[in-house]
């Protein structure tokens, strides 16, 4: 079979410093994607990895014929690490993962029986989270309150353990941070979404790389998302209806003011209404002209949007299925 040919399952987990895991997880997600029957492969990206993450998984390409590895000249992050295994991958679904094995490869099967009854994305929703109720899961919680306010996705937990029609995920742009908002994005695209209870385990081995911080980086993610998906990414809707709204108001302070000087002869120049007229006037020009520029800074980005966040420095493994 040819690397243009399809096939039913493409895997894709990235790995950043996880050698603790390796090993296990190409044992499990292999044996529970052969006991399904189906041509599948797996995508391990790894994220510029400085521990033996990478020989590890050169190690398993020639154990695991399904294997592929692709080797970033750097570390990028989750997600753009992320955006590069999709983009290599052939599936007709694409099943998202961590490394680190608190997603158990055996629900795969799972998530694909659900997303085959005609949905577009599939969540796993994360029962039993062992991490910090402060710094992790209250966070997410807060997050994912906040995406579905402002997409109108049901999804109630947005993160982790995916399954999406390969042609839809293969079209998503993902900029850094979005890998937490792959439900929102297909659904703002008009596909389709379910969500099931899967059970999430303890990792395997390691630690987390990620902090209370990354719940800020959440937020700013959040607003962005529901600025595009409210004015459809024209940034001129949002700020020209503020700035018209600003200049709505001075047309009926500034005539009233006018009024009163020259009809009962009250100054105007040193009332706090004509100091409001004019900062609400300067701000009128302001907006309007933040609306120009980030409406011509959009079409540049959209002119570009080929160029990649990531750079494969290396394709390890077969590139026929199992």
């Amino acid at each position: 079979m040819t690397r243009t040919e399809p096939i039913e399952i493409s895997v894709v987990a990235p790995m950043y410093n996880e050698e603790g895991c390796v090993d296990e997880f190409l044992r499990r997600t292999d044996a529970a994607l052969r006991s399904f029957g189906l041509s599948h492969e797996i995508v391990i990206v790894s994220d510029g990895s400085t521990d033996r993450t990478e020989a590890l998984l050169r190690a398993g390409a020639g154990r695991y014929p399904a294997l592929r590895v692709l080797v970033l000249a750097r570390n990028v992050g989750q997600c753009s690490a992320l955006y590069a295994g999709i983009q290599a991958t052939r599936g007709r679904v694409v099943v998202v993962t961590d490394g680190d094995l608190q997603h158990r490869p055996e629900d795969i099967i799972v998530l694909y029986t659900k997303l085959r009854e005609g949905y577009t994305l599939v969540s796993g929703n994360r029962a039993g989270r062992k991490e910090s109720l402060v710094t992790k899961r209250i966070p997410s919680r807060v997050a994912n309150w906040l995406l579905r306010q402002v997409t109108g996705c049901e999804i109630k937990d947005m993160g982790g353990f995916k399954a999406i029609d390969g042609d839809m995920a293969r079209s998503l742009r993902l900029r850094p941070g979005h890998h937490r908002l792959l439900p929102a994005l297909v659904h703002m695209r008009g596909g389709s979404t379910a969500e099931l209870w899967i059970e999430c385990q303890e990792r395997f081995a390691g630690k987390s790389h990620y902090g209370l911080s990354r719940s800020f980086d959440v937020i700013f993610d959040v607003l962005m998302l529901g600025f595009q998906s409210s004015f459809k990414a024209r940034p001129l809707y949002l700020f020209g209806r503020v700035g018209v709204l600003l200049l709505l108001v001075d047309c009926i302070v500034m005539p009233w003011l006018l009024w009163e000087k020259f009809a009962h002869g009250v100054d105007m120049g040193t009332r706090p209404p004509f100091l409001v007229a004019i900062m609400f006037f300067l701000a009128a020009l302001f907006f309007l002209a933040m609306g120009f520029v980030l409406e011509l800074l959009t079409d540049a980005n959209n002119a570009v949007a080929g160029t990649k966040p990531y750079v494969v420095r290396e394709e390890i493994g077969n590139r026929s299925p199992a």
